[in-house]
């Protein structure tokens, strides 16, 4: 079997996807340091700045999943990375015109919320016709690894571009990366047929099969449900966590950016191994494993304590958490696509996507509202209790090493 850096096409969707995501980690503080700082956003802001991020996926995705398997996926992901450029592009200048307030933001970051539920409906469908479905696991921990190193990389030189030039600027730099990504999908050169007219029925008779395909699915069904309850614990904690550290814990922006680095190198750590570890324990086993830790992983945030060792504190937890979920993921997306025919991936991604990222629509506001009215710490571990009790119910359920053998 060739390897995955001699596959056709591969090569050049995995250097798109890893530049849009170095842009895509440099927007994430920018934007979190233009809220709460620039914007003084309370921890309710906050949360529904992030919320609106995610609430594309929640109101949209069922349709853009369905819309994806009628379309050729290619022309989606350029045309979608283009256009957020774009949008993006938008925060600088709005800024510069004394126009960036945080219902203007909201409104940029829900259209590029959109735009970004139709690119991951159509990206993560598009995988595996460029690999061969016994690569599936490494295409998509390579993938992770990419994120992780732009996680790496992303905050640091966040920091500095944000010193520079200000955190409304520092976002040009991720509008230039979709665009550099949207190029590079447009040159690659691979199997990506027009569906078949004939095949497709009513808008809601599609839409309906893929919700069914997956919460029928015996072992599609536990994975998507507690997948959704871990996006909604993770996003109170995660939101939370910004203003927590900021305002009581004091960390500062760099202090963020060496938390979140951290996490990169968890995560691509998690990934070199995710493939090795799955064919050891098992698709099942390996879920219900690293699910717990990633949970667990989460304690040390509500027993840091201002001073010399906040940073040391939340670093752990972030490395140890990216590090689970990293392990984790490539497992989940391969055993997905495998287990789904090409004309249901489509629907099947966009489906828990979009109740996945849902969630942060949710759990995100929750999160700063339980943080604005009682405490940061209260809401942190809420969030977490959540986390492991999900976890907990994925060990309950019927995924286990027997899954693979619905394909």
């Amino acid at each position: 079997m060739p390897r995955l850096i001699d596959t056709p096409g591969y090569p050049r969707f995995w250097t798109a996807f890893a530049v849009s995501a170095l842009g895509s980690q440099i927007t994430g503080l920018a934007l979190q340091i233009l809220v709460a700082v620039t914007l003084s956003a309370s921890a309710t802001e906050v949360g529904v700045v992030n919320a609106v991020r995610w609430l594309p996926y929640l109101l949209f995705g069922l349709v853009a999943g369905v819309l994806v398997d009628r379309w050729r996926r290619k022309p989606v992901m350029v045309g979608t990375d283009l256009a957020r450029g774009a949008v993006l592009a938008l925060i600088p200048v709005l800024y510069g015109l004394d126009l960036l307030t945080i219902t203007t933001l909201c409104a940029v970051v829900f259209v590029s919320g959109v735009l970004s539920l139709l690119f991951d409906a159509a990206s993560q469908s598009f995988v595996p016709r460029l690999v061969p479905e016994a690569q599936l696991n490494s295409a998509y921990a390579r993938t992770e690894q990419a994120s992780a190193v732009a996680g790496s990389a992303g905050p640091l030189l966040a920091g500095v571009l944000v010193r520079w030039l200000g955190a409304p600027l520092a976002v040009l730099v991720d509008a230039a990366s979709y665009v550099v990504s949207g190029l590079l999908l447009a040159t690659l050169k691979a199997d990506d047929p027009v569906p078949e007219k004939s095949e497709r029925r009513s808008l809601a008779g599609e839409l309906k099969e893929g919700v069914r395909w997956v919460y029928r699915h015996r072992t599609l069904a536990p994975i998507a449900l507690t997948s959704h309850a871990m996006l909604l614990f993770n996003s109170m904690v995660s939101t939370v966590f910004v203003v927590f550290a900021l305002r009581e814990l004091r960390v500062g922006g760099f202090g963020l950016g060496v938390t979140y680095a951290c996490a990169a190198v968890g995560s691509v750590l998690g990934g070199a191994i995710s493939g090795r570890i799955a064919r050891r324990l098992g698709v099942g086993p390996t879920l219900v494993a690293f699910r717990v830790v990633a949970a667990v992983g989460w304690l040390p945030i509500p027993l840091a304590q201002q001073g010399s060792w906040a940073v040391p504190t939340v670093c752990l937890a972030f490395f140890a958490v990216s590090f689970a979920i990293s392990v984790e993921s490539p497992v989940e997306l391969a055993y997905r696509q495998s287990v789904t025919p090409d004309r249901l991936r489509g629907r099947m991604n966009a489906t828990i996507r979009s109740f996945n990222w849902g969630m942060v629509a949710v759990g995100a506001p929750v999160g700063g509202l339980l943080a604005d009215g009682v405490s940061y710490r209260f809401a942190l571990w809420v969030g977490i209790t959540g986390a492991v009790a999900q976890a907990v119910a994925l060990a309950f359920s019927r995924v286990g090493e027997a899954a693979y053998a619905d394909r």
